[in-house]
């Protein structure tokens, strides 16, 4: 059984980089890298949507430097792949606050989405600015807002209803998450759609995470038994 929708916390860039001897940000631009290979991976596996996270709300703590970096690399990996993306039918969506993010990178995502719409293959879901919390009380105000315009009624919503105000409003919920680097805990990262998914983790940092990998964690999540608060079979 393959997950239709994996997300992925691309973690260790700065550790790879480090034992390396390298600087940090060497980590971020081979973990660029990385990440297209992945998408191949995940299609041919027959994926759906992979979700990925690749800057926090949290990640504006790091040294300026870095940051500067991230933010580069960004869109210059957001123009670069465009015709890849196209080739391979990638559609590629954001979830995240636009806010905060500079305007060269806002300009190249905005293309990078209007390139790539219209394309019916995996989709590639950027979490960029993003933040598990902000979407929730995103959500919570937008909720509270079409109360007030008569909208929506307080006895109408429901958890189907908080969804539709989600950045995934119209995505499922990730069926695996795989975390790199060897910590165990989910970084403030889709908070509400990982209630009741499978959490897979290795050792391995990002920059050295593989498709023969991605097919590890695949293969033992087809032999877990999904029982969502049930007592399952």
């Amino acid at each position: 059984m393959v997950p239709k929708h994996i997300a992925i916390i691309m973690d260790g860039n700065g550790r790879w980089a480090k034992e390396r001897g390298k600087i940090r940000t060497a980590g971020h631009q081979a973990g660029a890298e990385v990440l297209k290979d992945i998408v191949k991976a995940a299609d041919n596996l027959g994926v759906k949507i992979l979700t990925v996270y690749a800057f926090s709300t949290e990640n504006w703590k790091r040294p300026k430097i870095e940051v500067d970096f991230i933010m580069q690399l960004l869109g210059t990996y957001l123009k670069k792949e465009i015709p890849e993306f196209n080739a391979n039918n990638v559609q590629v969506r954001f979830i995240g606050s636009r806010n905060g993010l500079p305007e060269s990178v806002l300009e190249e995502l905005d293309l990078v989405l209007a390139s790539t719409a219209k394309n019916t293959g995996i989709i590639l879901n950027l979490a960029i600015n993003y933040g598990g919390r902000e979407e929730i009380i995103t959500a919570t105000k937008k909720i509270v807002e079409s109360v007030q315009k008569g909208d929506l009624k307080v006895e109408d919503i429901d958890e189907k209803c908080f969804e539709n105000f989600l950045y995934t409003a119209d995505l499922p919920a990730p069926d695996l998450l795989i975390r790199t680097g060897g910590d165990f805990r989910i970084s403030n990262f889709l908070l509400w759609q990982l209630a009741y998914t499978e959490i897979w983790t290795t050792d391995t940092y990002w920059p050295d995470f593989t498709p023969e990998i991605l097919q590890t964690a695949v293969v033992e999540f087809g032999k877990r038994e999904r029982r969502f608060g049930g007592l399952g079979n």
